[in-house]
């Protein structure tokens, strides 16, 4: 009878020891996990994940925790976990979920990808015909508006030091476009870019800093109704590629967020409930394309 009693109480204290313990599971579910290393077996944080059925549909998704692990709680059935992280090849894995089981596929390790390649020094200019120049801002603290402008150019002076390298882009600020007629024209008026007397915006950069893999800050002078602020663009190169012509383009994504008061854009009114028209931040989102300046 001891010896029963003994054995229930290292049952339970080893239930209670698992890292699944007092985790609630439907008796129709399981769990899938793995930890995410680099190849020099640290944990990598942040790491994304999508977890996708037989059918390719997404199940699950999101970010690994500050130890590198995954840890999803899924219906029973058959998996693929896919895992990418900035500067390393991704993962792709297959896992049976049974039910009220654990399915783990243990360490994943992430090894280190080549950096895509730079463009060749010389002179480049954006190709607006594949770029957009985008925002988003608050409305009535609750909505969001997008918009973007139309007309722009820009030339990127690229050395042989990318860190080297320079560019100065215009924007026709009377090109606005909110898809909102009245609401462009109020943002044309002097309330906001006042275009009469700030035709352009312009924004010159000459300091490229490289955050690691295919992350830059790109720094600058922004010149926004009469305004001339320090801008950094978080700057996501994407590589080199052939148009339809063969001719040879590089890309990139950049986001940033401006203040409205940094540029003395400050018009406001109120709705009854004390809630702001319109934000004091706008969201800037860019999808660029250069090719070799003709």
């Amino acid at each position: 009878m001891l010896g029963r009693w003994l054995a229930s109480k290292k049952a339970t204290h080893a239930a209670g020891d698992s890292p699944l313990a007092g985790l609630a599971v439907p008796h129709t579910a399981g769990v899938l996990s793995c930890r995410v290393l680099d190849p020099v077996n640290v944990a990598v944080q942040q790491a994304e994940f999508v977890v996708t059925d037989s059918a390719g549909r997404k199940v699950v998704g999101g970010e690994t925790d500050p130890y590198g692990n995954v840890l999803a709680t899924v219906p029973a059935g058959e998996y693929r976990l896919a895992v990418t992280a900035e500067g390393f090849t991704p993962f792709h894995g297959s896992a049976t979920v049974g039910e009220s089981g654990h399915a783990s596929l243990g360490d994943v390790t992430l090894q280190v990808s080549a950096p895509p390649q730079l463009p060749a020094a010389g002179d480049w200019e954006i190709e607006p015909n594949h770029t957009q120049i985008g925002f988003t801002a608050r409305h009535i603290g609750l909505a969001r508006i997008h918009g973007r402008f139309n007309t722009f150019a820009g030339a990127v002076r690229i050395a042989d030091r990318m860190e080297d390298s320079a560019m100065h882009v215009i924007i026709d600020a009377a090109s606005i476009d909110t898809n909102v007629q009245m609401r462009d024209d109020h943002l044309r008026s002097s309330d906001f870019l006042d275009v009469g007397r700030y035709p352009t915006l312009e924004f010159y950069s000459d300091r490229f800093v490289h955050r690691g893999g295919s992350r830059w800050g790109v720094s600058g002078a922004l010149t926004l109704h009469g305004v001339s602020r320090t801008v950094t663009l978080d700057t996501q190169y994407l590589g080199l590629g052939n148009g339809l012509e063969g001719e040879t383009r590089a890309a990139c994504r950049a986001t940033t967020e401006l203040h409205r008061e940094d540029f003395t854009l400050t018009w406001q009114t109120m709705l009854a409930r004390g809630i702001a028209v319109v934000g004091p931040s706008i969201a800037i989102d860019m999808d660029i394309q250069i090719v070799p300046k003709s």
